[in-house]
């Protein structure tokens, strides 16, 4: 039997163990190519439309072959069903053991270290005081209680995951129980390093047929320099529509006055120099001026005069602590933390230094920018192109990339272009013209018009009425989406939701719970929400997601495209999300609805409106708001649509 034939009926054995039992044909499909692919040592593209079941459509064939598997998903929400749901589905019904391993980033653990540092500061405030552990200078010292509370979740805690606590501790009192892999010395180097969390959890991705990641992680593994995942003879990368900003994040970086207080508090947990803490805390002081005084976007000739002047005080700074802390003698019993503290010192001083050299030096092929704006500027600086970054994954084992949405640029922009591999598109299962009803409002004025935003609320207000509420509207940007959200939410009888009212999963909860409850949310809503069932009937998307043109990056890369940036980079990304948005609506065979577009540029515009409708489901269209209308009314009535 060939690989392709025993996942073919691997899969027909474990979706007849489902509920639905449902034989899948694009399922099926994708099982064949990924089996296929992986006997080849190649490389597969797949979109794979929303209901086609794509997680068992590659975990099936890859468990079947024997290797190890190293899945990449840039959610939290698909890590979680991965490793809780659809691998030990597999290991039920696949008649075969299947070992799976969630794994994260050093910082999503608590480090032993440093938490026993907090004990022994908890209890002997007179000699350190809990400001030593991470308070920032100037700042109030950490909540001893909260930190307290952390303490003990992590006396009964097998894994040390900050997901598993039950409560949301605030970023300084977790920054001060974790470490980065940027500050972290290594297992050998750390007197916890045997009990360490992120090595324990390293232990069991290595014995694991199956390691579940995230992005930013496997990025960090091949780009990094850092041995962070087990040998793997295949790699799963789900979502992979973010893969390339993923990567252009991770092999970049970010710098800003926070980092280098932060620097300071930890030298000054080693070293007590007046000195030196005020020489640290006045190139922050500098770096936030020089940055606030720059202002938001890109820096084309790089730094300017002030910013460099900044950068090299704070090089300096960092220069003269890692002076200081080589100096530092080992005390032993007198202080036992002390070694650990330096080098952790030492680790974020020298990755500060590393960093002021590549911002200065402008290395080709890099885009230096500054965002944030307000209390907060950061220097930003990623690589334009990614794709000499990403040739090491095309070099040695067979790459999965799927999405329910692939942009048709996708293989020329990560550079599998010049490698063999095959592109495959299988279809969803749902019926979307019997199902889903897309409206464009193509007689509202252009969305650059100031009659705009007042004509598309009331053009929300009528549809969500006919809907009965069960609306997830979305917007573009956070004004536009609070905007809106208060002037519909006195004049709607349904509660209205906004994306910044409660964290995302109590969010979605209240959503789905009351039935009638409309939700305002921004792009990050556009993906990775599933609220099926009558919760959800319309979704209004306020504008087509084209990229500011002033984006940095994206600027960057449209003059590195030329002639060809709207075709590479602008249209892909507009697609690729608002398909998502789409996508929102029809989650199961047995959901109906209607998708509204308020941006009629995408029934009038010759240049570009089909190739955004074609990468939309094959909905039933119209112009006609009474028709939409009608539609909503049917379904809130009970009748067939």
């Amino acid at each position: 039997m060939t690989p392709e034939d025993r996942a073919e009926e691997a899969i027909a054995r474990v979706t007849g163990a489902m509920a639905d039992g449902e034989r899948r044909q694009g399922q099926i499909e994708m099982a064949r190519a990924v089996a296929e692919t992986i006997a080849r040592r190649s490389h597969l593209v797949v979109e794979a439309g929303t209901g086609t079941g794509k997680s068992l459509g590659y975990l099936v064939p890859a468990v079947l072959s024997g290797h190890r598997v190293v899945v990449a998903t840039a959610t939290l929400a698909l890590q979680d069903q991965l490793v809780g749901k659809d691998l030990p589905f597999l290991a039920e019904h696949l008649g075969r053991p299947v070992e799976s391993a969630l794994l994260k980033g050093r910082s999503n653990y608590l480090c032993l270290q440093r938490a026993a540092e907090a004990r022994r500061a908890l209890s002997r405030p007179e000699q350190m005081g809990l400001g030593g552990i991470d308070a920032s200078p100037g700042t109030d010292a950490l909540p001893k209680e909260q930190i307290r509370d952390v303490l003990a979740w992590a006396d009964g805690s097998d894994t040390g995951d900050r997901a598993e606590l039950d409560f949301e501790p605030s970023p300084r009192v977790w920054g001060a129980l974790s470490v980065s892999s940027r500050d972290c010395p290594g297992a050998s180097r750390c007197a916890h390093g045997g009990d360490c969390f992120t090595e324990r959890a390293r232990t069991r991705a290595a014995d694991a047929d199956v390691v579940v990641v995230n992005l930013h992680l496997y990025a960090l593994h091949f780009i990094g320099g850092q041995v962070l995942l087990p040998p793997h003879e295949v790699t799963v990368i789900d979502e992979v529509h973010q893969l390339e900003d993923v990567v252009a994040a991770t092999a970049g970086l970010e710098m800003g006055a926070g980092r280098i207080r932060t620097l300071g508090t930890t030298v000054g947990a080693v070293i007590a120099d007046d000195d030196l803490a005020e020489r640290i805390d006045a190139a922050a002081e500098q770096l936030q001026g020089a940055l606030a005084d720059a202002g938001d976007g890109r820096l084309r000739r790089g730094p300017g005069t002030e910013l460099a002047e900044a950068l090299h005080r704070v090089r300096d700074a960092a220069d003269r602590a890692l002076s200081a802390l080589r100096a530092v003698p080992d005390k032993g019993g007198d202080d036992p933390d002390l070694t650990a503290r330096t080098l952790r010192a030492v680790q974020g001083a020298t990755a500060v230094v590393d960093d002021v050299d590549r911002a200065v030096e402008r290395r080709d092929g890099d885009v230096v920018w500054i965002e944030g704006g307000g209390d907060r500027p950061q220097l930003r600086v990623a690589p334009v192109d990614v794709r000499d970054t990403l040739a090491p994954l095309w070099d040695d084992h067979a790459v999965v990339l799927t999405s329910a949405t692939v942009p048709h640029t996708l293989s020329e922009r990560l550079g599998l272009d010049a490698h063999p591999h095959r592109v495959l598109s299988v279809g969803s299962p749902f019926d979307y013209e019997e199902q889903a009803l897309l409206y464009c409002a193509a007689h509202l004025p252009d969305p650059r018009d100031a009659r705009y935003e007042q004509e598309a609320w009331k053009e929300i207000e009528s549809l969500v009425v006919a809907a009965g509420g069960r609306t997830l509207a979305l917007f573009t940007s956070r004004r536009a989406m609070r905007e809106a959200a208060a002037h519909l939410a006195p004049r709607l009888p349904w509660v209205v939701l906004r994306q910044d009212d409660l964290p995302r999963p109590v969010l979605l909860r209240r959503f789905t719970d009351d039935e009638e409850s409309c939700l305002f949310a921004t792009m990050s809503f556009w993906q990775g929400v599933d609220v099926p069932g009558p919760s959800l009937r319309l979704v209004t998307i306020d504008r087509l997601p084209f990229p500011r043109p002033d984006e940095p990056l994206l600027q960057a890369r449209r003059e590195h495209a030329r002639a060809d940036a709207f075709r590479l980079v602008d249209l892909p990304r507009a697609a690729t999300l608002l398909a998502q948005g789409t996508g929102r609506l029809i989650r199961t065979a047995t959901d109906h609805g209607v998708v509204a577009v308020l941006d009629p540029r995408l029934a009038t515009n010759q240049r570009y409106r089909w190739d955004l409708v074609r990468a939309l489901p094959p909905m039933r269209r119209t112009r006609d708001r009474s028709e939409a209308e009608a539609f909503l009314r049917s379904l809130r009535d009970g009748e067939q649509p």
